[in-house]
């Protein structure tokens, strides 16, 4: 999608959401419109809009047009406005610390019986007043987008050393996590026939393989594609998070032959192989919020109902932190000396960074032919081995092993697209989930960091330095 496209799809989004609360506000108090920028003049009235909105004056209709006005002053804010606002939360609207130590030092002292009273008392001081702000916004048409977006907007603009910032955060994070629980959530298959105004956002949130036209999509729409979202129930037109599959034989080990429109269709009652190649978190502000084992299991369960001849499911999964993790270790450390050997020969190659850096390598045979092993074995290093605070260092890599997924397979060139490139030096891996081995894989993965790997890739470590 063009960033033209993108800006129209918000700008809608954004007519249609404060057209609905203008609807509501007209009965709220009057509060002056707020400038772009927030300036100091308007914080005064932005304070008192939102104490207005705190207290329970004039019943629900009330409660609700105060909350409709909060939030359209909030959209029609830029970025500056909106940093602004919502340091005015964090800060003036957070946990009075002097209440909650007080009332530490009264439960320290008291007596058993008035203990219980003491402790609602403190589980209501540790509530900050600007949750039961947020909390009001649930009662508005797209309320919970709107929320959905603050936090997004919070975690793009705000200072993530910020104390008040970080409450705020947890507090935002805490509120979704109970309304998106996954027993809210409704799987629905996504098809050509899905209202356009949805298969658009497809479009615009894809993170992992761009959908480039609008006939890009319809391919990964066809009868031997399957494309599956979590929706909520009060969010209907905003996938949450979606997966994309392919109806397959046997393993799939390039991206861009997997999307290729001009192939041929297949049966998919003739395949024996789902690859999952895309899963996208659509909501940036449920960051956090997990919800992709869930997806993948019950789409799992889906396919084998479906297609019982579906006996194999597996990823085709990017690499995005590899050439980070080159690029950050001398070429002394990565390289074999045979290899630093070979690899001197070529005049196009200079050190390992320098020449993964540009665009064109793979276009090199010579090139290709030299770097394949050092390459493909590094690449293995990298994702049995290398690890942070006990778990895989690629983000990837974690949430499949996290899921109990298996390094099933890693290939060669396999995204040679220029993100491919520039993240993953065109590598992928397939991860593969076997049903009867993913709850022991889990179990030994958050138990001991161990990645369950198959002999394929254990054997590209056999040779040490």
């Amino acid at each position: 999608m063009t960033t033209n496209m993108k800006s129209k799809l918000f700008d809608r989004t954004l007519f249609n959401l404060r057209s609905v609360w203008q609807q509501i506000n007209i009965l709220s108090s009057d509060h002056p419109a707020l400038k772009p920028d927030l300036p100091d003049s308007d914080i005064v009235h932005l304070k008192q809009q939102m104490r207005d909105c705190l207290e329970s004056k004039g019943g629900n209709v009330s409660a609700r047009a105060r909350a409709a006005k909060l939030g359209e002053a909030y959209l029609g804010l830029n970025d500056t406005g909106r940093l602004r606002f919502l340091e005015l939360l964090a800060q003036d609207f957070g946990v009075d610390n002097q209440s909650v130590k007080q009332l530490a030092e009264e439960i320290s002292s008291s007596d058993t019986e008035n203990l219980g009273k003491l402790h609602q008392k403190m589980r209501n001081a540790l509530k900050p007043a600007g949750l039961a702000l947020l909390t009001q916004f649930n009662s508005l048409p797209s309320g919970v987008k709107f929320l959905v977006d603050m936090r997004s907007d919070l975690n793009r603009l705000g200072e993530r050393d910020n104390p008040s910032f970080k409450e705020l955060d947890k507090s935002l994070k805490d509120l979704l996590k109970s309304w998106f629980d996954v027993g809210f959530l409704d799987l629905v298959r996504l098809s050509w026939s899905t209202p356009a105004s949805v298969l658009e956002k497809l479009i615009h949130y894809e993170a992992v393989h761009k959908i480039r036209s609008w006939s890009d999509l319809k391919n990964r729409l066809q009868t031997d594609r399957r494309c599956f979202a979590f929706f909520h129930p009060r969010m209907p037109d905003e996938p949450i998070i979606f997966v994309q599959v392919a109806l397959v034989k046997d393993l799939s080990g390039n991206i861009q032959a997997l999307l290729d429109e001009s192939a041929p269709l297949e049966d998919p009652f003739e395949a024996d192989t789902a690859i999952f190649y895309s899963i996208t978190n659509a909501q940036s502000g449920l960051a956090g919020v997990g919800f992709g084992d869930f997806l993948i299991k019950r789409v799992v369960a889906d396919l084998k109902a479906e297609l019982p001849n579906i006996k194999t499911f597996s990823t085709l999964s990017p690499i995005p932190g590899l050439r980070r993790w080159l690029d950050s270790n001398s070429e002394t450390d990565l390289l074999l000396p045979s290899e630093r050997q070979t690899l001197r020969k070529i005049d196009e190659f200079t050190t390992l960074s320098e020449t993964l850096n540009k665009p064109d390598w793979h276009f090199n045979e010579t090139l290709v032919a030299a770097l394949k092993q050092p390459l493909m074995r590094l690449t293995a290093e990298y994702l049995v081995h290398t690890k942070q605070r006990n778990r895989a260092l690629d983000p990837v890599a974690n949430f499949h092993l996290n899921n109990g997924a298996r390094l099933e397979r890693i290939n060669w060139l396999a995204d040679t697209s220029t993100k491919g490139i520039s993240e993953s030096a065109g590598m992928m891996v397939n991860y593969l989930y076997k049903l009867s081995d993913i709850e022991s894989n889990h179990e030994t993965y958050r138990d001991n960091a161990k990645t369950i790997t198959s002999n394929s890739v254990l054997s590209l470590l056999k040779k040490t330095k």
